[in-house]
Formats: structure tokens, sequence, C-alpha cells
């Protein structure tokens, strides 16, 4: 009876009793009409009391925050009514409008709500424009794409408030990736991000760009509170949400330490333990989690037989990232690359310093290698080396075969019940792209 209403479940119980009692009229025919009557207000009173029970839910009132809810109590219609129609034909300016209408709506009412003078409301609405927009958006469309699919998978068509919805939660994982690439920056002192200054190297920006991190990782959480309080899978994307940031930020500390390790501790299985953590959990695995959380599904074997081929490509797609920090030119990449300056403990670096490097070579790593400024004569000799022992052809090599590793999973993911096209929108945006 899974899926079926309680209340048609007791209708027809109520109909089977009614047929019962009809086909034994004869026999309550000859019962004292002193006996008779109290029996069929009994059946009617039990009948009509189980009805009454299932009433309850449909009344109770919606669980709200009186802890806070003094500032602005949170609305439960209409909350994305004024946002501008999604339209699936053209996703890219549908979503970038969702941006618009998610950084309205987060500072109109900060000089009321939270007492912000002018400067300090603007400096948000322009921190937000400047560092939340601008990237290819590909993690936060892939949440609207998934979700489309699954719903389409279980039957129905994707309503225009469950697009606005994915669409809501895309821009979240967006903010989130905006927050820990400002902070990120300033960590790793970088200079360029997607194609213009970091945030932190702005003038009169510098330390408060920390702070500006915080702020937009909460604004996500703002996000999430206003537009999923009322849905019944609202804790689920808390969960998700605060699960997938602190595996990012554990993969970011294995990041960061690399400072203070030796080069013959950077080894693959450290580097694939960084990008796993740092990026394949937020950049692959939520986008489809989030998606499915929106369509419904609660088993848990559904959303491990996705984890697993996305954590495969994530850390398949941070291979290909520090490919292309190395080989790919910075006004393709929209960044100059810093993995050797910044002693990246990278994919090329590992490959080559354990398995293809003569002892020459390795000398010239151990004095070099994350010491050399950018684009000086000892990174160039450090690039020169990757191409002398075949480090390109040894990526297409581990290219070819990730491909194969992911495509392994395809009978794993359609026996949970999920499509295989959320496996592989994904594969087609990242498989062999170039920047």
């Amino acid at each position: 009876m899974a899926g079926i209403s309680p209340v048609y479940v007791r209708l027809a119980s109520t109909v089977c009793s009614v047929a019962v009692l009809a086909a034994n009229y004869q026999w309550l025919s000859m019962l004292p009409s002193n006996a008779l009557g109290p029996l069929l207000l009994s059946i009617a009173t039990l009948i009509a009391l189980s009805f009454i029970g299932d009433k309850a839910p449909e009344t109770e009132k919606l669980h709200r925050f009186p802890a806070t809810d003094w500032k602005s109590p949170l609305p439960t219609t209409g909350i994305r009514d004024t946002f501008p129609k999604y339209e699936p034909k053209d996703p890219a300016k549908s979503f970038t409008q969702i941006c618009d209408s998610l950084i309205k709506e987060c500072t109109q009412d900060l000089s009321t709500s939270h007492e912000l003078p002018p400067m300090e409301k603007k400096w948000i609405i322009d921190m937000l424009e400047y560092n939340v927009k601008g990237g290819k958006m590909n993690r936060g469309l892939m949440v609207v794409q998934s979700g489309e699919v699954i719903i389409r998978s279980q039957g129905r068509e994707p309503s225009e408030d469950d697009l606005k919805k994915l669409a809501v939660l895309g821009w979240c994982i967006e903010w989130l990736q905006a927050w820990l690439l400002v902070a990120d920056d300033f960590m790793d002192s970088s200079q360029t991000r997607r194609g213009q200054l970091c945030w932190y190297k702005k003038e009169g920006v510098e330390e408060i760009a920390i702070n500006d991190a915080f702020l937009i990782e909460m604004l996500v959480y703002r996000v999430l509170k206003r537009h999923f309080w009322t849905e019944p899978y609202y804790v689920d994307l808390l969960d998700l949400f605060m699960e997938t940031t602190f595996q990012t930020e554990c993969g970011q500390l294995l990041d960061l330490q690399c400072k203070n390790i030796g080069l013959e501790d950077f080894t693959y299985k450290r580097w694939e333990l960084i990008v796993k953590y740092k990026t394949a959990f937020y950049s692959f695995y939520l986008p489809v989690a989030l998606g499915m959380a929106v369509a419904g599904i609660k088993n848990q074997s559904a959303y491990d037989a996705a984890r697993e081929p996305l954590l495969v490509m994530g850390v398949y797609f941070q291979a290909q990232d520090d490919y292309l920090d190395a080989f790919a030119p910075p006004e393709t990449l929209g960044k100059i690359g810093t993995d050797i300056q910044d002693k990246k403990c990278g994919w090329l670096f590992v490959q080559a310093y354990h398995d293809l490097c003569t002892p020459e070579q390795k000398a010239f790593l151990d004095e070099h290698y994350g010491k050399c400024k950018v684009q000086t004569e000892e990174e160039k000799k450090i690039k020169a080396i990757y191409e002398e022992i075949g480090l390109q052809k040894k990526y297409e090599d581990y290219e070819q075969k990730s491909f194969q590793d992911i495509m392994a999973y395809q009978s794993q993911v359609v026996e949970a019940g999920l499509p295989w096209e959320i496996i592989e929108i994904f594969l087609k945006k990242v498989y062999k792209r170039s920047k």
C-alpha cells in the first residue's frame, strides 16, 4: 500500500464494511431492535473517528523559530512568486536572473532587520556581485538539470516552482563555492580569479575578505531557511550543506598542510584525499544530491549509488584542473596558474616526482618546487621537465581510464532507480574540457 493515501485506504475499508453488513442483512434483521441500533451506531462511530484522525496532520501548524522570528516572520506561501519565470530553453539567462533576485532578497531589508548603515549594505551588494557571478555555473546548473531529469523519470513534469527551487539551490552551491574561493585566494596569495583581481586584492578589501567569506556562507543558510523551511526535506538540505562544507574544509586542511611537509610526502594518496574532499563532494555529489532531495528521493541506497561515480568524476576533474594549470594559457584558463609557486600537491607533481623523473630532474624539483615565482625561468624549467618525461601522454591515458571507470557504474545507478542521464550530463561537461 506504499504511496497510497490513508484516506483512500479507509474509504476502501468503509465500502468493504458496508458490503459485509449488506451481505449479512438477514442475520442482522433477526437481532432485537435494542441490540441492532447500538451495534450500527458503534460501527458508524468507529468509521467516523478513523477519518477524523487523518485531519490532525493537515491542521498542524508549521514549526516556526521563536528565538529568531521576531526579526522578520518567514513567509509560508508565494516565496518565489516575484522571481522571474525560469525558461529551460535559456538556462544560463534564467539561472543568472535567479541570482539577481536572491541578491536583492538577501540585502533589501538589512537596514531594518540588522540595522546595517547604507555603506555596509552597499558593501555586501557589491561584494556579492563581484564574487558570486562570473563563473561557468556548471555546479548550479547541474542541480536544475539533475532535478529535472529525476522528476521526469518519476513520470511527472517539473512545475515552474520546481525549477525555481532547483535554481535557488543551484545558487546556494555557487555561493558556497564563492566564499570558499574568497578564503582560498587569500590563504594562497593568489592574484587573479575568473579573469579579474582576487577580491582581497581590490583596494580597501585586504583582510576584510575573510569576513566577507563568512558573510557569503551565512547568506547560503539564510536562503535555505527562507525558501525551504516549509519543505519536508529542509533539515536534509541543512545536513547536506553542513556535511559537505566540513568535507571541503577537511580537504582544504590537507592541502594547506603541504606547506609543513616535505616533497617526499606528496604522494598520490595524499593528492587523492585532497581533491576528493576539497573538490569532488561539493562540485559533483552535492548538485545531484540536491536534485534528488527536491525530487523526493529518501532511500540511502540511491544516494550511495550516485555518489560513487560522481566522486570518481570529481577526482578526475581535479587531475584535469592540475594539468590545465600547467599547460593551458592564462587567457583560456581565466587565471594565472600558481600550483608550482604555491607548492601544490598536484597530479602532475606526484606522478613526476615519485615515478617518472630522473635523479637529476628530481633534484631540480627538490631545489625549486614551491620556491620559484610564476613565469620565472625555474618555473618554466619545471614545466619543461613535465613535458620531457611524457606527462601529457600519461594524463591522456589517465583520462581514458577515468572515463571507463565512471561508465562501469551505469548498472549500479540504474538498479538504484536513478536515470543514468544524471551522471552522463555531468560527464559530458567535464570530459576532455580545455578550461
